[in-house]
């Protein structure tokens, strides 16, 4: 498996991350069990989750995903030593949990640490800026995690190239840990707010970049090609914005490509982002054991210089 280092944390990981969105929403607890094991012996290694996966399922509060994999981990130790966990502080979690102070990082921190059960976090994230405290509070709170070793490196999510830069800028002159790693929504639809100034900075500061929503909620699988295909799934609503004339163009050249190598659409989009430079691994779901053997194949792609320019040009 082709390892790839996290920015200077010391980390490295294989070209796919396991989405941890799906467990307690559309993947049970057996099923979750059984797709995670499979993950593991397949020979990857990251698992992305976040404290308020996955709130917006009826029923649920935020934590449910922490928990499945807590409980998975426990039922499987030997697996801890294979795994890296990375999880997200920042969204709203109740009144006045939220954010990224110090003071609720250090409340939502054990309140991870307790569900993932474990005593470490490998990879702990910002999820959304919080224009309300300063970066040196934040990076000050996680370096506090880092020497209690409670997190052994950080990093953020969806921050643009100006945040990033003024992020990096503080953590250098207080000497307080930098974001190793910066996860942005990218695919080849939405490409406009990662390629340009924010991916520059990235790989000018070797930044790991672990992408998210990277089949565009489904749509890149191909399984929506018209208005009539939406209702297929509970992330239907989402796709409606990608069926336009770019976006039938991407799923033109995605059939291309994937007719050429046997593979399916959804996989040569992953295909795709892995071998993006500046990008260091795609988190894509899985729900069945069918889908996870598909993200499999998809790590294992290796597209030639000509299929890259085809999905390079449709997706301009």
């Amino acid at each position: 498996m082709d390892m790839r280092p996290l920015g200077r944390s010391g980390l490295t990981i294989a070209p796919l991350v396991f989405g941890g969105n799906v467990f307690g929403w559309t993947a049970d607890e057996p099923t979750s069990f059984a797709l995670l094991d499979a993950f593991v012996d397949a020979g990857f290694n990251a698992i992305d989750t976040a404290d308020v996966y996955s709130a917006w399922a009826p029923g649920n509060s935020g934590g449910e995903s922490e928990s499945v994999i807590g409980r998975w981990l426990k039922a499987n130790p030997a697996k801890r030593e294979k795994v890296l966990i990375l999880t997200k502080v920042g969204s709203e979690m109740g009144p006045g949990k939220k954010g990224l102070s110090s003071r609720w990082i250090a409340t939502a921190v054990e309140d991870s640490l307790r569900r993932l059960q474990t005593d470490v976090i490998d990879l702990y994230q910002s999820h959304w800026p919080d224009t309300d405290t300063p970066y040196e509070e934040t990076l000050g709170a996680y370096a506090k995690l880092i020497q209690a070793g409670k997190v052994r490196a950080i990093g953020t999510s969806n921050l643009n190239a100006d945040q990033l830069g003024q992020s990096l800028t503080v953590a250098k002159q207080k000497g307080l840990p930098r974001y190793e790693t910066l996860q942005p929504e990218y695919n080849l639809y939405d490409r406009a707010s990662y390629d340009g100034p924010l991916r520059d900075l990235a790989m000018r500061e070797g930044l790991g970049v672990i992408t998210y929503f990277s089949l565009a909620s489904g749509f890149l699988s191909g399984k929506y090609r018209s208005k009539a295909d939406l209702g297929q799934s509970q992330r239907g609503d989402r796709v409606a914005k990608y069926l336009d004339d770019r976006g039938l163009r991407i799923l033109a050249a995605l059939d291309q490509v994937a007719s050429g190598i046997s593979a399916k659409p959804a996989e040569v989009a992953l295909a795709w982002l892995m071998a993006r430079e500046g990008v260091t691994a795609p988190i894509a779901s899985a729900t069945s054991r069918a889908q996870l053997d598909s993200l499999v194949k998809a790590a294992h792609l290796k597209l030639s210089p000509e299929a890259i320019k085809v999905l390079d040009q449709a997706s301009a």
